[in-house]
C-alpha cells in the first residue's frame, strides 16, 4: 500500500488485482446491477489510487479500506439513482401513470414506514447503524462484515445486537 500511495502503478496493478474480485462482489451486491457495480468498483478504486496516502494500517486492513471505500461509494450511486428516477417523473401526464388507488395507498403506506425505519437509523452510533446497514441493506453475513471492518465476529455480533434492540425500543416508541 505505500509504494501505492507513492504513485507506483504496478504496486497499484497488483492491490487491484488482489482485491478487485470482493469489491465488485460487494457493490453488486448493494446495487443489484452489473454495470453499475462495475462503475462504483471503478470509482472506488480510482479513489483509493488517489487517496492511498490516507491509509492507515492501525485502523484497518487494506482489503477492510478498500470494501469500505467500495461500500460508501455504492451506496452514494444508489442515492444518486434514486434522486435521478425522482427527477424523471414530471408532473405532466402523472395521474396516467399513477397505479390504482389501492396500490398507490400501499406504496405510501411502504414509504411512510422506510421514513420512520430510516430514521430510526440515524439515531443509532455511527458503529452499530453501520453494521446493520451491511447486514440487512449489503446483505452481507457476520463473517463478511468482520472481515470488511477488520474486526473481530463477536464484536460485529454485539453491535448488531444493541443496534437492533435500540432500533426496536426507538421503532416501538414511533409505532405506539
Amino acid at each position: 500500500m505505500a509504494l501505492a500511495a507513492e504513485g507506483r502503478s504496478d504496486a497499484f496493478e497488483l492491490l487491484y488485482d488482489r482485491h478487485a474480485d470482493s469489491a465488485f462482489s460487494l457493490a453488486y451486491r448493494i446495487c443489484g446491477q452489473r454495470a453499475m457495480a462495475e462503475d462504483v468498483l471503478q470509482e472506488a478504486m480510482v479513489a483509493v489510487w488517489r487517496s492511498g496516502a490516507r491509509y492507515e494500517a492501525g485502523r484497518g486492513s487494506v482489503r477492510a479500506w478498500i470494501l469500505t471505500t467500495v461500500h460508501n461509494r455504492a451506496i452514494d450511486a444508489i442515492r444518486r439513482r434514486s434522486v435521478a428516477d425522482r427527477g424523471r417523473a414530471s408532473d405532466e401526464g402523472l395521474a396516467e401513470r399513477l397505479p390504482a388507488r389501492e396500490r398507490t395507498e400501499t406504496e405510501v403506506l411502504r414509504r411512510e414506514q422506510a421514513g420512520i425505519v430510516a430514521g430510526a437509523l440515524d439515531t443509532l452510533p455511527g458503529d452499530q447503524r453501520r453494521v446493520i446497514e451491511l447486514a440487512y441493506f449489503g446483505g452481507m453475513t457476520h463473517m463478511e462484515i468482520s472481515s470488511l471492518l477488520g474486526m473481530p465476529a463477536g464484536t460485529v455480533k454485539s453491535r448488531m445486537r444493541l443496534g437492533l434492540a435500540k432500533l426496536r425500543l426507538e421503532l416501538g416508541e414511533v409505532c405506539a
